[in-house]
């Protein structure tokens, strides 16, 4: 214990916060030996996620000294590659220390000799992942967390492509990071960066414009939550510009908040956090629902459903705009990850158009060759990937209010439409298990014991095929995961990137004769679904 003392003295004595270094010094004296583990037990990771943990002080902790770390050990990587003296752009999210992070990230890039840009004032991440191709970027720095809870906050890096950081870039950094001796070497200049105007946002607003058909519908009345985060203002914009009526805000969660007082959670995906815009949608009868994720990348959608409103999946909402792009004649490859929803696959198939898999997240999917739609389960959608190479719910916002105003000229709705999908191509049925751990052994034994012992069914479904995905495949690098492929059902399982989950995902593929089948086969679907789910709990130990 007298080493984790010392180490918290050391920590102290470079802090450069006058809150954390407030609160190091109370753990000290108070001799709180087991918080002072927890926060100098390690560091936190550097990874393909770049960096997210809870704000607080101490190595495993998000906070300014954390930061200058990660922003001196990218400046080295990027200058041991070739890439002195480019421009760096910096953006941010409205959470806690957030813009602290941002300033000091600039100070540092401007102190190793790059050209530090910082966005005007927080502004939702497709913004920044826009800015990085525009300005002819070397590198690019997202201070947010995006969705997690208030006490969280995070490091995104991307490289001059636009596209966040992949391996072996990830590892390149972090071994950077870890040869930063003392914070002190670190030059760390007053000024010298530069504020950008809103040009950048501007030329982002003027490429939303792009996403939408010329002469297409724009009648589709929507209710808006920016869920406390940064999206209203840019959304608002981009709907007038389109011509689009002009949203409904649910005016609790317009504004950005950092405590995000009216949700557990600020994910449109968690119980309770569409409370208020179905509150809200139940006051004004609007067309569909829009909630963006606290920094505006993400996109979720609800509809009127049998009285009251329904939640889309993110699959579903992923094949609704595939299936509009390719009405439109959009040409290129379309792409998702390995976790989402095999119907894009088919849809692209029908279509003529390519397609592709790809390992979980953006950072994949973007780096796509020839990409012209991609999409992930966990409601992020990649619209324009010329403008944005990274999810924008902004621009899927667009294009999905677009596709329910062309629908609704023709007297019908999202769902009818998703009816249509499951007869030409299969009832495409979707779910996930995630199981939410303090202690993150759990996952590794659950991993560990469906490795050991794989499950021969689930739900009465045969498995037919089960991958360890840590080896690869021919055509995927390796990840942490396990993919089994059923008779009519594939389950996935792995650890996220993000959060101490365990996240399982379900999908269940029904075929459908007429339209007079799909009650029949939604509840053959949910049976199954149930079922798996169940199995795989017990197979998993969870």
């Amino acid at each position: 214990m007298h080493d984790v003392i010392a180490r918290a003295h050391a920590w102290l004595a470079e802090d450069p916060d006058p809150e954390t270094r407030d609160e190091l010094a109370k753990l000290i004296e108070a001799g709180d030996e087991t918080e002072l583990a927890e926060r100098f037990g390690g560091t936190l990771q550097f990874g393909t996620a770049g960096l997210r943990g809870e704000l607080g002080a101490g190595p495993m902790r998000m906070n300014r000294s954390v930061v200058i770390r990660a922003a001196a050990g990218l400046a080295a990587y990027l200058t041991k590659n070739g890439r002195t003296g480019g421009v760096v752009v910096i953006g941010y999210d409205a959470r806690h220390k957030s813009e602290d992070f941002a300033r000091d990230t600039a100070a540092v890039m401007t102190g190793a000799g790059f050209r530090a840009a910082v966005l005007p004032r927080p502004l939702p991440t497709p913004v920044l992942a826009f800015a990085i191709r525009h300005l002819g970027a070397v590198a690019g720095v997202e201070v947010t967390a995006s969705h997690n809870p208030p006490r969280d906050n995070g490091y995104k890096v991307y490289l001059g492509d636009g596209s966040q950081i992949v391996p072996p870039a990830d590892a390149g950094i972090a071994a950077e990071i870890d040869a930063i001796a003392a914070l002190g070497d670190v030059p760390r200049p007053q000024a010298g960066w530069q504020t950008l105007d809103d040009a950048v946002l501007d030329a982002y607003l003027a490429r939303t414009d792009a996403v939408l058909a010329p002469d297409s519908p724009r009648t589709a009345r929507t209710v808006y939550t920016a869920m406390h985060g940064v999206g209203k203002d840019v959304l608002l914009a981009a709907f007038a510009r389109a011509g689009f009526p002009e949203p409904v805000l649910v005016a609790e969660q317009a504004e950005p908040d950092p405590d995000f007082p009216t949700v557990a959670f600020p994910n449109p995906e968690e119980p309770g956090a569409m409370d208020l815009a179905f509150a809200r949608a139940r006051e004004t009868a609007p067309d569909l629902i829009i909630a963006n994720d606290p920094d505006a990348d993400r996109c979720a959608v609800a509809v009127p459903h049998e009285g009251d409103w329904r939640m889309l999946r993110g699959d579903e909402v992923g094949s609704l705009l595939a299936a509009h792009l390719v009405r439109r004649g959009a040409r290129g490859v379309f792409a998702e990850s390995i976790v989402s929803s095999s119907l894009l696959g088919r849809i692209a198939e029908k279509a003529g158009l390519p397609y592709e898999e790809t390992l979980t997240g953006f950072k994949w999917i973007a780096r796509v060759d020839g990409l012209r739609y991609g999409y992930e389960e966990a409601l992020g959608y990649c619209v324009d990937p010329e403008g944005v190479r990274d999810k924008d719910g902004i621009t899927a916002a667009l294009l999905i209010t677009e596709l329910a105003s062309a629908l609704k000229s023709e007297g019908r709705t999202l769902l009818d439409l998703l009816d249509d999908l499951a007869v030409e191509h299969g009832l495409h049925a979707t779910d996930q298990l995630s199981v939410r751990v303090q202690d993150l052994s759990v996952i590794a034994r659950a991993m560990e014991r469906l490795r050991e012992r794989p499950p021969a069914s689930l739900a009465g479904l045969a498995v037919t095929r089960a991958e360890d995905l840590t080896r690869g495949t021919d055509r995927l690098p390796p990840t942490d995961g396990l993919r089994y492929t059923l008779d009519g059902a594939r389950v996935i399982v792995r650890p996220s990137g993000t959060e101490p989950k365990l996240k399982c995902y379900l999908e269940v593929v029904i075929p459908v004769a007429t339209r007079t089948d799909l009650d029949t086969a939604r509840t053959r679907a949910d049976a199954l679904l149930a079922a798996i789910k169940r199995d795989l709990s017990a197979a998993a130990g969870i």
